[in-house]
């Protein structure tokens, strides 16, 4: 396979702007087969890339005198019904003639986007949400739900939002930014004690699988030590990790790292990248991973992120404001697979489904290696969400273009398309007020 580098093939006939790129860096990657998964392993691959035409269907999170501008974080799904969560007060239904008061997480009908009654009402922002039998986890930076003592982490009746009382992880402090059902564990990453844990999913407890220490800070004004985003396959049992941090059960791992998930315990993978040592232009962004996913068969993730541009020679193997390829099956990679630079845009969060890697953050361009902030050679436009081919690292034409703002932090691929959530009021042009969905 060619590497890439921001989109352009580093072939002898180099087109766009890999004439330039080519000669800041020249770099080469044995890529290993691609490792195909069970039909049975579940999941949500796509033949093709989804509309760019969303659904007519979808509720909206509106802004209210309470919270003005609202967002949606975390977005899942179950036996026919979305999850919603993040920071609002507010929601209507698509024809916006009837408002309901939901706090932090609404739920609704997947195919017709009936508001449902689930209605928990949780005291801060909402950051992750998984379901698990007839229940949902919710994961936030909260205090209480229902005027119940939970912080960061609660589990609740998926019907009605009723708090389940047994399940109390019992945390004295910090957040929780993620989290995951995996080999019978509820994974939660944030801030909390220990920063990344395997609770019981039906007391709360510490199970004891998950004891990597997770040490360190990448610049010093880059917050506290936490697990930020990861994402798990139940395909190949990995988990990928991103947040702020320099070393992982005493090994050297900043900002990135693999968790082999055993039967019995949770083991660091060999997996590391010596680039990621390395900050971004911009300084006042030293934490500058936002987002990861891992391919339907488990074989490869993307990290997207902020940071601005590359520091001087950094182009092709410094992610920043970038979506790069890695292979888990290359443990010492010296560059990425591909990497695809926005020219100085956050990418936020990223989906991966067989036909596209989807990115969405509040960029401008795809394919912008040489982009200082502005469109370099070759340089497509992608406002705000964007799709990536998984092989070649290009971006497909697939071009909805939406609200930039800030930049939607979670996307959703189920078996009828793609789900998005944002901070952004328009979608292709219509009104999709923080949620949207674009069918297959």
């Amino acid at each position: 396979m060619n590497h890439l580098l921001g989109g352009v093939l580093e072939t002898p006939a180099i087109s766009r702007a890999a004439t330039a790129v080519a000669a800041v860096v020249a770099v080469s990657l044995t890529i290993l087969p691609l490792a195909v998964a069970p039909a049975s392993a579940g999941p949500v691959t796509h033949p093709t890339v989804v509309s760019e035409d969303p659904a007519n269907f979808t509720p909206g999170v509106v802004p209210s005198a309470g919270v003005d501008n609202p967002v949606v974080h975390s977005l899942a799904h179950r036996s026919g019904t979305i999850f919603a969560g993040g920071r609002f007060d507010a929601v209507e239904d698509a024809a916006g003639t009837q408002s309901y008061t939901r706090h932090n997480v609404v739920a609704f009908n997947a195919t017709s986007g009936d508001v449902l009654g689930f209605s928990p009402n949780v005291s801060g922002t909402v950051w992750a949400i998984e379901r698990y039998k007839k229940a949902v986890f919710l994961g936030g930076d909260f205090l209480s739900v229902n005027g119940v003592s939970r912080r960061a982490v609660v589990k609740v009746n998926a019907t009605t939002g009723a708090v389940i009382q047994q399940f109390n992880a019992s945390y004295s402090s910090g957040t929780v930014t993620e989290l995951r059902m995996a080999r019978g564990k509820l994974i939660v990453g944030g801030s909390i004690p220990g920063k990344l844990r395997a609770l019981s999913p039906r007391t709360g407890r510490n199970t004891g699988y998950l004891a990597l220490p997770i040490e360190g800070s990448v610049a010093s004004n880059a917050g506290p030590t936490k697990i930020y985003r990861f994402a798990v396959s139940k395909v190949t049992n990995r988990l990928v990790a991103i947040g702020n941090f320099t070393s992982v059960d005493g090994q050297s791992r900043w900002r990135a790292f693999v968790v082999n998930l055993g039967a019995k315990t949770a083991r660091l993978n060999s997996w590391s990248y010596a680039p990621l040592e390395r900050l971004c232009s911009a300084g006042s962004i030293p934490a500058y991973l936002k987002g990861v996913d891992l391919s339907p068969n488990g074989s490869y993730f993307v990290l997207v992120s902020s940071g601005y541009v590359p520091a001087s020679g950094g182009i092709g193997t410094d992610i920043c404001d970038a979506a790069a390829r890695f292979e888990i099956g290359d443990p010492a990679p010296v560059a990425p697979t591909w990497i695809n630079y926005t020219g100085g845009d956050t990418l936020h969060s990223v989906a991966i489904t067989g036909a596209a890697v989807y990115v969405q953050g509040h960029q401008r361009w795809m394919d912008n290696p040489l982009g200082n902030d502005d469109a370099g050679p070759g340089a497509v436009e992608r406002e705000g969400i964007g799709a990536i081919d998984p092989e070649s690292g290009d971006a497909l034409p697939w071009n909805p273009g939406k609200t930039r703002g800030v930049g939607g932090k979670d996307m959703l691929a189920t078996g009828a398309g793609l789900w998005v959530g944002s901070d952004g009021a328009l979608f292709n042009g219509e009104p999709r007020s923080r949620i949207a969905f674009c069918p297959l």
